[in-house]
């Protein structure tokens, strides 16, 4: 996901930085050098508060110790976390298990997507390795604030909304400082909000999967959230066929047919869960989906470079 017509404009304050792992951006408009230096730090400081609250690097994060203890014993957790579980299984719920939170108990040996990987694992230990992946599984005791794994082995993981919660948080923070337009860019996915400083929409491009840095159309956006899932992001390629990185929880085996699904929606969070689990759905299920849900456009394209989109949304 590309941002234009950004570094031309003085009136803009922006900030490029590594968080969660990954490339944030931040950009604010209207205040002077100062308050916006100051506006943005603590927006970072805000990421980071989140980034060690779910890592899964750090041994004494909440998230690891949910792992530690799957079936085991329930760990307290705070309201934050606590509620972003419950947001993700309603999410599961939602999409059939599409996506998965649990997706951390895949056994990563199977799908190393690098230039190493030369042949597929086989079919039934494919199988085999997603059997703890289940949200089902995952039992919430909002009275005790508690999180409990119901399966040894099981695991948790943030990687397919945690940015897009993070974005929104940090956009947050921007405007309980005051600031009334600006854009948080995690990685690709990014939330907007107010205008640029002559009035316009901000331009937001959409990565073309053959060629990423170069988008294939554009939106003008503005109090909306966009995220981008693609096959182009990693992947493998075994006797001359892509295989996606994004792994169907049911099978074990990548997804295919799809190279990137873009959502557009008020928030950050929603548009980061909702991408990966249309890839996993497939075209035809993934727009059905989204056609049935309020505030939330999608855009597709699929291995034959056909462009879909859901009713909401015109492309230019």
């Amino acid at each position: 996901m590309q941002l234009t017509e950004l570094r031309q404009e003085p009136m803009l304050h922006r900030k490029v930085l590594k968080l969660m792992g990954n490339r944030f951006e931040i950009t604010i408009a209207g205040a002077d050098d100062e308050r916006a230096a100051l506006c943005i730090d603590l927006a970072v400081t805000e990421i980071r508060r989140i980034e060690e609250s779910l890592t899964t690097f750090r041994e004494t994060s909440q998230t690891n110790l949910i792992n530690q203890n799957a079936g085991i014993r329930p760990v307290p957790v705070n309201n934050e976390v606590l509620h972003l579980i419950e947001r993700s299984l309603k999410i599961s719920s939602l999409t059939q298990g599409a996506f998965d939170i649990t997706y951390g108990s895949i056994d990563k040996r199977l799908w190393n997507f690098d230039t190493n990987m030369t042949s597929l694992p086989n079919k039934n230990i494919a199988k085999q390795s997603v059997r703890l992946i289940n949200y089902r599984n995952v039992i919430l005791d909002a009275q005790s604030n508690t999180v409990f794994l119901k399966e040894k082995g099981m695991r948790i993981g943030f990687g397919g909304i945690g940015k897009g919660y993070a974005a929104d948080r940090a956009k947050y923070v921007l405007q309980q400082m005051g600031v009334g337009s600006g854009v948080v860019n995690a990685a690709g996915d990014l939330v907007t909000w107010g205008t640029q400083p002559d009035g316009r929409s901000w331009t937001v491009g959409i990565a073309d999967p053959g060629a990423k840095h170069f988008p294939f159309s554009y939106l003008n956006i503005s109090d909306m959230a966009v995220a981008t899932s693609g096959n182009y992001e990693k992947c493998a390629i075994v006797n001359g066929k892509k295989y996606s990185h994004t792994i169907d929880p049911k099978t074990g085996f990548p997804v295919s047919g799809i190279k990137s699904v873009t959502i557009i929606c008020p928030s950050a969070e929603l548009a980061d869960a909702m991408a990966t689990p249309v890839m996993v759905m497939g075209t035809r299920a993934g727009l059905d989906l989204i056609n049935q849900m309020k505030d939330i456009a999608c855009i597709i394209i699929d291995d034959h470079n056909k462009l879909y989109s859901s009713d909401n949304i015109k492309i230019t």
